[in-house]
């Protein structure tokens, strides 16, 4: 079966689960529309937690990064990491224990102010608009690529989806789709990084695989074979680091400190019984979330290797039909500009003079392909030549990764607005419950 075949059946299946979740465990009350009526256990608050956290840009995004920066792409592994540490240590169990449902709550009463309240409200609802937005790109892409429609259109399929089992189960109905959400993107990442370390590497475990010599008997380390190929097309060793040590220390502690205060993971720590679980909970989203974020960088030299092996000074008309499918997406371009019918891929900005001149000498007017970092991941199976169901597993572990971070988000705003806008801070007359009852009542008068 085609690629796009594959494709709906599996999305569909997986959006078929999310929505049969969502109708079993729809919300009964109040505090279960916050807070999932606060019982939820550990192990899959666990499992939320790292559907929440490892959002589109930690599936799709992060090993992109790296792939394209190499060593110096490690600072998102450690900010990203570090920040959930430092959300889960200090932060997550004393929230849990003000026993409140939001955070603009602990925040307003903490301080005994309504403007602090307020303020809480306002940034909770910029940073999920600012955050909501990322995620959506993230769906218009795979829809875009696999299911071949309009991304606009595949945003708002996606947004429907959220919205339905968003409203319909809140929190509960959120959480236990998260945790199905979960499992489809983990098995997704794992199982072509699994693939593709055993094809190039022989090693089952992809963290092994990255440190390993390839299996094609030259018995060269992959990471060698990879610097090698980057330095001889003017780009930095994969392995050589790009930025000095108090530019690695502050991006990594801006990171930890802007992650940190994510109020959709936040919030999931009020979901669970007692402050003990909120502190256990932590421990299992760090062990889940660790599953992918190891694997990342191995993904991310697979995915680098393959693309210079594939595409580099080869013939258009030789190549397979992945690199046609992504051009026509927007995110792939390739120009000719020696009319060679040859991909040529290097840094034509480079400093290298050994690199200009072996490039002049052949003939090249410069770099001919533009490859987006976000294509890195979903487009890695198709580079690898792995099989079609595959491809379409990545598509379904995409969609999951920004639909689970999505519904979080959503969830943060219509509370901020809802619980701790209207109901709790003193809005100007026209705005309250009573100014409303009245106009209704003189406009049917």
């Amino acid at each position: 079966m085609s690629v796009q075949v594959w494709t709906y059946i599996i999305v569909g299946l997986s959006f078929a689960l999310y929505i049969g979740i969502a109708i079993w465990s729809r919300a009964k009350s109040t505090k279960d529309f916050y807070v999932a009526a606060a019982s939820v256990p550990p192990i899959a608050n666990g499992m939320a937690t790292g559907a929440d956290w490892m959002s589109a840009a930690s599936f799709i995004s992060m090993a992109g990064m790296i792939s394209f920066m190499g060593y110096s792409g490690a600072v998102y592994l450690m900010g990203w990491t570090g920040g959930y540490v430092l959300l889960a240590m200090l932060l997550a169990p004393y929230l849990r224990k003000f026993g409140k449902f939001t955070v603009p709550d602990f925040v307003g009463d903490r301080y005994y102010s309504k403007a602090a309240r307020l303020v809480a409200v306002v940034a909770a609802i910029f940073v999920s608009f600012t955050y909501v937005a990322g995620q959506m790109r993230g769906v218009g892409i795979v829809f875009s690529r696999f299911l071949e429609v309009d991304i606009n259109l595949g945003v708002v399929i996606g947004m429907v989806l959220v919205f339905f089992y968003a409203v319909l189960g809140g929190m509960k109905g959120i959480t236990w789709t998260q945790v199905a959400q979960y499992c489809v993107l983990i098995v997704a990442y794992l199982v072509p990084a699994i693939f593709l370390s055993l094809m190039m590497t022989g090693h089952v475990i992809p963290q092994l695989g990255l440190g390993a010599t390839l299996s094609d008997g030259s018995n060269i380390y992959l990471l060698d074979r990879l610097d090698g190929l980057t330095t001889e097309l003017g780009f930095d060793a994969y392995t050589a680091g790009t930025k000095n040590m108090i530019d690695m220390f502050a991006i990594t502690v801006a990171l930890m400190v802007g992650t940190a205060g994510l109020p959709h993971v936040i919030v999931r720590f009020y979901t669970v019984p007692k402050v003990r679980d909120a502190r256990t909970s932590a421990g299992w989203a760090l062990f889940f979330i660790a599953l992918l974020y190891t694997t990342a960088p191995a993904v991310g030299a697979f995915a680098r290797t393959n693309l210079v092996q594939t595409v580099h000074n080869k013939p258009v008309a030789e190549l397979p039909s992945w690199f046609e499918n992504w051009k026509e997406t927007g995110l792939l371009k390739f120009e000719d500009k020696n009319g060679d019918g040859l991909v040529q891929y290097y840094n034509d900005k480079t400093k290298n003079e050994s690199v200009l001149k072996a490039a002049e000498e052949a003939g090249w007017k410069g770099n001919e392909l533009t490859v987006d970092r976000d294509i890195m991941v979903l487009a890695n199976p198709e580079i690898g030549g792995l099989p079609n169901w595959v491809v379409a597993l990545v598509a379904a572990g995409g969609l999951a990764a920004a639909l689970s971070t999505a519904a979080g988000l959503l969830l943060v705003i219509s509370t901020s607005v809802a619980h701790d806008l209207i109901k709790s801070v003193d809005l100007p007359p026209i705005f309250r419950r009573e100014s409303c009852n009245l106009l209704c009542i003189s406009y049917r008068a």
